[in-house]
């Protein structure tokens, strides 16, 4: 089917504004390590002109879903005539207890453009930490609004956001025996979604590159199960070919040249590497078991994956060549769908112990496993671009899947802001 491109690269660049430091030790800080981390108080009020006080909703949603920030109630603000060229009235925002303000304003110009200047202010010290201009096509405020956000979250935590930014999923519609599954995108605020195949097909496992708008994903029709590559900016869908018996759970290495997935023959299932270039194909597993859900590291240079070999789903390592297999999760209960995290970290996994279903991560070698929800089915984490944040999908007795995300510290558990029902999400890298 055709689509319209969906990335819409910004007309204008980023400029900063010579903004003003304080001394390190007056300024705001977001300690995004701390596991009893209380809210920064901010107050975002509707930037002046066209579209402004959307821009400003779109920024406190974002703040707020992070967990890390409060935005405050525009119905306590006092100051209501700010201005980006004037410092605010500093002691009308310390009054409402604001400890970080973000002020702007958007004009059109008259060939059409968009520009939106914005202001971020640390109210106690009186200082501007931040002043930067976007410009681009009047559609595109929701990206601007997006990058902002990212922006105001990087400055205030020392750590990239994670807000411009897509999450590819499969959508879901109908009852349990006719279930239709389509491959869907959205903003991650949930905002813009549309379908990308038909519902003629059950589609799985969608997968982003991490280096361009191209996923990948298995495609299960009556006649068998193919892997297929979609440019999302051309329409482009190809397939990777035909292999006898089940291919699925396809995934793409760190820089976008090879695809690993797995292949089902006669009941063994193990997995195989395309590269993508030369379209030559390798087997890395040859254990007779079920070998699955592999997912490289962020330097290529390992995959980890989940095998059955020792008499359940488990976690194991290997090197990306195949060499060096090796087990590394050792608790109690089954381990599925493994992932790597963007920064190497952490691999994040699906655990089923006790009844219950659970969203942990553990390093690499296996220490330090932390469980980050339970539910009565929790499944198929992914991470956000920063590695600060992971997207699943719950379900509930006799409910239909829904989309969450919790945070590492496993003190920020919500539904994410898409209100159908949707699984096995992948988050996008942040887009150009």
């Amino acid at each position: 089917m055709r689509l319209r491109p969906l990335i819409v690269a910004l007309l204008g660049a980023l400029f900063w504004m010579g903004a003003l430091v304080a001394p390190a030790s007056a300024q705001i800080e977001v300690d995004v390590n701390r596991g009893d981390i209380q809210p920064l108080p901010v107050a975002v009020p509707g930037f002046t002109g066209e579209r402004g006080g959307e821009i400003a909703q779109v920024i406190t949603g974002n703040l707020e879903r992070s967990g890390l920030f409060r935005p405050l109630d525009p119905a306590a603000f006092i100051q209501r005539d700010l201005d980006v060229r004037y410092q605010p009235r500093f002691a009308e925002w310390k009054t409402i207890n604001a400890q970080a303000l973000v002020n702007g304003e958007v004009t059109v110009d008259a060939g059409g453009r968009l520009t939106v200047n914005f202001r971020l202010w640390d109210v106690f010290s009186e200082t501007q930490l931040l002043g930067m201009q976007f410009t681009s096509t009047p559609e595109n405020w929701r990206r601007v609004a997006h990058k902002i956000s990212d922006a105001v979250y990087e400055r205030l935590t020392g750590e990239k956001g994670y807000f411009d930014t897509r999450v590819v999923f499969v959508a879901e519609s109908g009852g349990r025996v006719d279930r239709i599954k389509r491959l869907a995108i959205m903003d991650q605020d949930g905002a813009n979604p549309s379908y990308l195949t038909d519902g003629s097909y059950i589609v799985m496992t969608p997968r982003f590159s991490s280096t361009s708008q191209e996923i990948t994903y298995m495609a299960l029709r009556p006649e068998g199960s193919s892997i297929y590559l979609f440019n999302l900016e051309t329409g482009r869908r190809e397939t990777l070919g035909n292999y006898p018996g089940m291919v699925f759970a396809p995934r793409f290495s760190p820089d976008g040249g090879k695809v690993a997935f797995s292949v089902e023959r006669g009941g063994n299932t193990d997995i195989h590497v395309m590269d993508l270039r030369s379209r030559s194909a390798s087997r890395l597993t040859s254990d007779p078991s079920i070998d699955t859900s592999p997912s490289f590291s962020p330097d290529g240079g390992q995959i980890t994956f989940n095998s059955d070999r020792g008499g359940s789903p488990q976690i194991y390592v290997m090197n990306a060549d195949g060499s060096g297999q090796r087990r590394v999760s050792w608790g109690q209960g089954r381990y599925m769908t493994p992932v790597w995290s963007p920064t190497g970290e952490f691999i994040a996994f699906t655990k089923q112990a006790g009844g219950r279903f659970h969203i942990g991560i553990m390093r690499p070698d296996g220490s330090g496993e932390r469980l980050l929800t339970s539910s009565y089915l929790d499944e198929g984490p992914t991470w956000a671009p920063n590695g600060r944040v992971l997207m699943f999908s719950r379900e509930t007795p006799g409910g239909p899947p829904r989309l969450w995300t919790v945070d590492v510290t496993g003190r920020v558990v919500r539904p994410a802001p898409y209100p159908q029902s949707g699984s096995d999400p992948a988050w996008s890298p942040l887009l150009n």
